[in-house]
């Protein structure tokens, strides 16, 4: 790998803590709207030594301020794929969370297009199926604009929302992310034959449990779905949870063995 490509690996994929051993499997993990790769920085304690997770971090926010955001999903994932290439000769798999999950699945899409290596799983958590897009959104048409969107989500702490200029820090990106998810067509198309496994807040009121079973059809393979004690973002238990879940069943899939730490 040439020093640009690896200053591009440093700046988009981020691994938090160190293994001792080779990994059997890679988990690409996807942050949601306005969020960043540090969502992550406790899973590789949450994951079995033959599982590390890399935190994926989206230009325009943390370490990549200075940067701008993307607006759109189709550079999101040409640069993607550019910067992970070099691992698709070792098993992996994706887990995304909101606007995370599309990044995921988008992904998938197109290295199943492009004839490349795919995910031998796809996670997903809190964001509708493809076949529940309707093209309408939340954060459109309101007097209180992102402020208000950002409260009714919840997951934003009070201290921020009552600091002008963290907010003002914080609303580019996430500006930025929306439009992605109002431009990107997420309609329903052929199926992919990756096994996914849908993670559903059994609380969010923003994605229903029932918006989340759809995803049953955005696959021919394998289809499982577990319910969640949370909301749209999940607190430290509902995350260990869903961490659990993903190492107990990509173990099973690769074959791979360990215990989290």
């Amino acid at each position: 790998m040439d020093e640009q490509l690896q200053e591009r690996s440093r700046r988009w994929l981020k691994r938090y803590g160190r293994r001792a051993t080779r990994p059997a499997v890679r988990l690409l993990c996807f942050h949601h709207a306005g969020g960043s790769a540090a969502m992550y920085r406790q899973w590789p304690r949450l994951l079995p030594p033959s599982i590390e997770p890399i935190a994926v971090q989206l230009p325009g926010r943390a370490d990549r301020f200075r940067e701008p955001a993307h607006d759109r999903m189709e550079p999101i994932v040409d640069d993607l794929i550019e910067v992970i290439d070099p691992l698709l000769d070792e098993p992996f798999a994706c887990y995304g969370i909101s606007m995370g999950a599309r990044v995921a699945w988008a992904l998938a899409h197109t290295l199943r297009r492009q004839g490349m290596p795919t995910p031998c799983v796809l996670y997903v958590a809190a964001h509708p199926a493809p076949d529940c897009d309707i093209s309408t959104w939340p954060w459109e048409g309101r007097e209180d604009d992102l402020v208000g969107y950002l409260r009714d989500l919840g997951g934003t702490p009070a201290a921020v929302l009552a600091e002008p200029e963290l907010l003002l820090a914080l609303l580019p990106a996430l500006r930025a992310d929306l439009a992605v998810l109002s431009t990107h067509r997420f309609g329903p198309v052929t199926p992919l034959d990756t096994p996914i496994h849908v993670f559903a807040g059994a609380d969010d009121i923003t994605t229903t449990p029932e918006q989340m079973s759809g995803w049953r059809s955005a696959t021919s393979a394998r289809f499982d779905f577990t319910l969640v004690p949370s909301g749209h973002f999940l607190d430290a238990e509902a995350e260990r949870l869903v961490a659990a879940a993903i190492s107990t069943d990509l173990l099973q899939t690769t074959g791979a063995a360990g215990q989290p730490r």
